[in-house]
C-alpha cells in the first residue's frame, strides 16, 4: 500500500524563475549576512542582546522586509503575450464573468509595443491616465505588471532619448497620485505591503532623478544634420509636427528655427487642427482675419478644450467580436490577417481605433 504523506521535497524551498526556466535559490551564511546588512537591521538587534524576545522580533522584521523586496522586484508571473483579448462586461449563458483594466493590462502585449516606436506615445499616455485614476482598480498581479512595463518605458527613454518630456510627466502624475493615497486617503486602498509601496516611490523618485540628469546629444557623427536642410524643408517638417511644445522646443535649437516656429500661419494651422470641431471655435478658427495672436489663441482654448489626440499606432476594437487587440501592419499586408479570429465577413469595417480614453472607459461598468 502507497505512503499517503507530506511531500518529501518538504515545504520551504525558495524558487526563482530565470530565461532557462525556475532554478532552486540557495542561500548560504555569507549571502544572508549580506542582506542583513542591506537591510541595515543588525545595529538594531546587536544593541539588544540581552533580550531574546527583541531579537526575535528584529529577525522576523528582517524576515518580512526580505519578503517584501523579493516580492516587489520578482517579475509577475501572470503575464501573457496574447495580440488580443474579449472584452465582456457581463455574464452570458455561454459566458461568465467580466474582463477587468487588470486583466487587459496583464494579457495585452504591452512589453512589446513599448520597443515600438509607433506605439511608445500610446502606451506612455495610457499608462499616465491610468496614474492618475485607476491605480487602486488594478489587482496586485496586474499593479506589479504595470511597474515592469514602467521600468521598461524609462529604460527606453534613458537609451534612446525618445520623448523624455512625456515621460516625465507620466512620473509627475503617478508620484502625485501615491502621494495622495498614502497620505490623505490612506494605505489600506493599495494592494499590498507597505515596504512594497515605499521602495516603488523610491523607485520613481530615482527615475525622475535620471531623466532630470539626461543629456541628449546635440553633435551627429556622420550625416547631415537639420540645421543643414533648406529652409523649405525646414518648413515643411515644422507643419507635420501636432504638438506645441515640440514646435516650441524645436524653435528653440537655432535662430532660424525660431524665427519659422513663430509663423502666424503655422499656429492658426494648429488650432484649426486640434478645436475646429468644436462649436464655439468653429468660427474663429476659420475666419481669414490676420490680426489674431493665433499662439496666444491656441493656449487659451487649451485651457478650456483637449486637444486632438495622435498616434503613430493604436489599439484597436472589433465591434463585431468584441475583442481588443493590437493590429499587425505586416501581416495585414501580406497575409491578410486582422490581428484576432473575427468572425465578420467583412472585418475591416467592424473595426475600429482606440485611444487611451476609450481604453479605460471600456472596463468602465
Amino acid at each position: 500500500m502507497p505512503f499517503l504523506g507530506k511531500d518529501w521535497r518538504s515545504p520551504g524551498w525558495s524558487w526563482t524563475k530565470t530565461e532557462h526556466g525556475w532554478k532552486r535559490s540557495i542561500f548560504y551564511a555569507h549571502d544572508l549576512a549580506d542582506i542583513n546588512n542591506q537591510l541595515n537591521l543588525n545595529e538594531l538587534c546587536s544593541n539588544n542582546k540581552e533580550n531574546q524576545y527583541v531579537g526575535h522580533v528584529c529577525e522576523l522584521t528582517s524576515t518580512k522586509r526580505k519578503k517584501d523586496l523579493d516580492n516587489n522586484k520578482t517579475k509577475s508571473q501572470f503575464v501573457f503575450r496574447d495580440k488580443w483579448i474579449y472584452i465582456q462586461k457581463g455574464s452570458t449563458k455561454e459566458r461568465h464573468g467580466y474582463c477587468t483594466l487588470g486583466e487587459a493590462l496583464n494579457r495585452l502585449d504591452f512589453s512589446s509595443a513599448v520597443r515600438d516606436l509607433r506605439r511608445f506615445n500610446y502606451v506612455a499616455k495610457l499608462f499616465q491616465l491610468i496614474a492618475k485614476s485607476q491605480l487602486t482598480s488594478l489587482s496586485g498581479a496586474a499593479q506589479k505588471n504595470y511597474f515592469n512595463i514602467l521600468e521598461k518605458i524609462v529604460r527606453k527613454v534613458l537609451d534612446d532619448h525618445y520623448n523624455p518630456r512625456l515621460v516625465k510627466e507620466l512620473l509627475q502624475d503617478l508620484i502625485a497620485t501615491l502621494d495622495s493615497l498614502t497620505f490623505h486617503v490612506g494605505k489600506s486602498v493599495l494592494v499590498g505591503n507597505v515596504n512594497i509601496w515605499m521602495c516603488r516611490q523610491e523607485m520613481i523618485l530615482n527615475w525622475q532623478q535620471q531623466l532630470n540628469n539626461l543629456q541628449i546629444p546635440t553633435q551627429i557623427s556622420c550625416g547631415k544634420s537639420l540645421i543643414d536642410l533648406p529652409l523649405h524643408t525646414q518648413n515643411k517638417i515644422l507643419y507635420k509636427l501636432s504638438d506645441a511644445y515640440d514646435i516650441i522646443n524645436l524653435g528653440q535649437a537655432t535662430p532660424t528655427l525660431h524665427i519659422l516656429s513663430e509663423n502666424r500661419r503655422l499656429w492658426k494651422r494648429l488650432c484649426h487642427f486640434h478645436f475646429s470641431g468644436k462649436p464655439f471655435c468653429r468660427n474663429l478658427v476659420l475666419s481669414t482675419t490676420d490680426t489674431v495672436d493665433w499662439k496666444v489663441m491656441y493656449f487659451t482654448l487649451q485651457k478650456h478644450y483637449p486637444v486632438k489626440e495622435q498616434y503613430g499606432d493604436t489599439l484597436h476594437f472589433c465591434k463585431h467580436c468584441s475583442i481588443l487587440f493590437w493590429k499587425d501592419r505586416n501581416l495585414t499586408l501580406f497575409f491578410k490577417d486582422c490581428g484576432h479570429p473575427c468572425t465578420a465577413n467583412d472585418p475591416e469595417s467592424c473595426v475600429m481605433p482606440i485611444t487611451p480614453h476609450h481604453f479605460i472607459d471600456l472596463f468602465k461598468f
